[in-house]
Parts: structure tokens; sequence; C-alpha cells
């Protein structure tokens, strides 16, 4: 766990391709993806989901695995 910085942004890159692929499966338009199901939870403009879609081919975006184990409880667990 030598270097931690931005993992929270590695795993909001996570999420939000894995919503992206769910609905791009089915069809639905990029600007429908971002509308319905990616602005309501995290609030990002349509430009930065644009980006964090180009910004997931990277390898320095891959969340480590010493750093995976932080990220296996969900806030809601503990309210």
């Amino acid at each position: 766990m030598n270097n931690r910085r931005g993992v929270s942004y590695q795993k909001r890159v996570e999420e939000i391709n894995r919503i992206y692929d769910q609905w791009a499966k089915r069809g639905v338009a990029n600007r429908e993806i971002w509308r319905r199901y990616v602005y309501p939870r995290y609030a990002i403009s349509e430009r930065t989901f644009y980006n964090i879609l180009n910004a997931s081919a990277d390898t320095k975006n891959v969340i480590a695995d010493d750093c995976r184990q932080l990220l296996l409880f969900k806030d809601e667990d503990f309210e």
C-alpha cells in the first residue's frame, strides 16, 4: 500500500464503466446512460463522463489488489 493516492477516482472509473457496459449492451445511447444512470449517482458533467470512459483504457487506472480490500464495504453498511 505504498501509493493509495487516487483510489477513489479509480473506483469511480471502474463503477461508471460497469454502468456504461451494462446499458450500452442493451443499445441505450451514451447521453441517456449519462442522464439516467450516471448523473443522478455521481453528479458529473457529460464531458467528465466521456473523459472517464476514455481514462478507463489507461493501465494506471486499475486498482491494485492491496487497495481493493479497502473497497469491500460500502458506507451504507455502517449507517
